[in-house]
């Protein structure tokens, strides 16, 4: 009898555990809570972007109330630059036109991926337009695919993309 009262206790303890409302953990709390350069800080496939995001003197901006949404080069996007450019748009003298390339990165407001459309464009912070093309092999901005979408910060998302873009030379100081 004692060893059904005992599984019996048991199983009522584990019943009621299971029910319990979950709470979300301290760290997904602040998951939940990163704004998008906290979010692209943590992620080491994007630790030049945040770099370039710090040279172009941007984080204040990006750190703000948004919401913006942020179309991220991956490292490799970034590595796939002709030879010495990245270097040169870090340098201070080169200030404007890595602003210019970077903001032509991010969209005002949150757009998730379900908000796209084939055909579509965005006003860019830069000024100009992106174009949108969405098909059965995913999810284009200008000519770079999109590998990871809708990760959602406290102030809009970030799409990964797999190259840098670059606003139309008719716009730009010229790269």
């Amino acid at each position: 009898m004692t060893i059904i009262k005992t599984t019996f206790v048991a199983l009522i303890a584990i019943t009621l555990f299971a029910m319990a409302p979950h709470t979300t953990t301290e760290k997904e709390q602040d998951h939940n809570h990163h704004n998008i350069v906290e979010l692209a800080s943590e992620n080491e496939n994007l630790s030049t972007l945040v770099a370039a995001i710090d040279a172009a003197g941007l984080v204040e901006t990006l750190e703000g109330d948004g919401p913006f949404t942020v179309f991220a080069p991956t490292n490799e996007a970034f590595d796939a630059l002709p030879e010495g450019t990245l270097e040169s748009l870090l340098q201070p003298e080169n200030r404007e036109l890595l602003v210019e390339i970077l903001t032509y990165h991010v969209v005002p407001g949150k757009v998730m991926s379900g908000d796209l459309s084939d055909g579509m464009s965005a006003e860019t912070v830069q000024g100009s337009e992106v174009s949108i093309s969405v098909s059965d092999y995913g999810v284009r901005v200008d000519e770079a695919s999109v590998s990871e979408a809708d990760i959602e910060a406290s102030n809009g998302v970030v799409h990964v993309i797999d190259s840098v873009i670059l606003p139309p030379e008719d716009t730009s100081s010229g790269y």
